[in-house]
C-alpha cells in the first residue's frame, strides 16, 4: 500500500471513530461512514468490506494512541507507585468522560461478534494490561513501595474492577467519588496509603 493509500485509510478510520462514538456500533452503516468521510461508496470498499472491519481498525488505532499518551506521561525518575497512580488517574478520566468514548460501541461490537481469541483486541489489551500491572507491582514490592503476595492475581483484580467500572459508567452511571473509593480500595490492598 502506497503512502497516499495509507493516509486515506487512516483518514477513514479517524472519521469512522467519530461516527462510532456518536452512534455506538450497532447503528452504524457503511453509508454513515461514506458520508462522514465524504467519499464514494466504492472508495470506502477499496479499503474495508464492512463496519466490523473498520471498527477493528478503530480499536487498533485507539490502543496505539492510548499507549503513546500513557508512556509519554511517565517521567524518568517515576517510581512503581507513581506509574500505577498515573495509570489509575488516566483510567478515572476515561471512566468519567461522557462524550468522545468508544465504550458503548466496543461492548456492542463484542456482544455481536464472536471473535476467535487471537483476533480479540479487547482480550489482548486486557491481558497486556494485567502483565504490565503485574510487573509494576513486582517492582513496587521489590523496592518496598507495595505489599503483595500474589502480583498476578492483584493485577488481574485491578483490571476486573476497572472493567466493571467501565460497564457501570455506561449503564448506571459512576461518580468521581465512587471511582476514587474503588481506586483507594485497590491501593490499600497494596499497602499504599493515600
Amino acid at each position: 500500500m502506497g503512502e497516499k493509500s495509507v493516509q486515506k485509510k487512516r483518514y477513514i478510520v479517524e472519521k469512522a471513530r467519530d461516527v462510532f462514538m456518536e452512534k455506538g456500533f450497532k447503528k452504524v452503516t457503511m453509508k454513515d461512514i461514506v458520508e462522514a468521510c465524504d467519499i464514494s461508496r466504492g472508495g470506502l470498499y477499496l479499503y474495508f468490506e464492512n463496519t466490523s472491519q473498520i471498527f477493528m481498525e478503530v480499536l487498533r488505532m485507539e490502543s496505539e494512541e492510548a499507549d503513546d499518551v500513557f508512556s509519554d506521561s511517565i517521567t524518568e525518575d517515576a517510581t512503581a507507585a507513581d506509574i500505577l497512580l498515573l495509570f489509575l488517574k488516566e483510567q478515572k478520566k476515561e471512566l468519567l468522560r461522557k462524550k468522545n468514548t468508544l465504550t458503548q460501541a466496543t461492548y456492542e461490537f463484542y456482544f455481536e461478534n464472536d471473535l476467535p481469541k487471537r483476533d480479540n483486541i479487547l482480550k489482548k489489551q486486557f491481558d497486556s494490561a494485567v502483565k504490565i500491572i503485574e510487573k509494576l507491582i513486582e517492582a513496587g514490592v521489590d523496592n518496598g513501595e507495595f505489599l503483595c503476595e500474589d502480583c498476578e492475581g492483584t493485577a488481574r483484580n485491578i483490571m476486573f474492577v476497572l472493567e466493571g467500572l467501565k460497564i457501570s459508567a455506561q449503564t448506571i452511571g459512576v461518580t468521581a467519588e465512587a471511582v476514587d473509593r474503588e481506586i483507594l480500595y485497590l491501593l490499600r490492598g497494596l499497602g499504599v496509603e493515600e
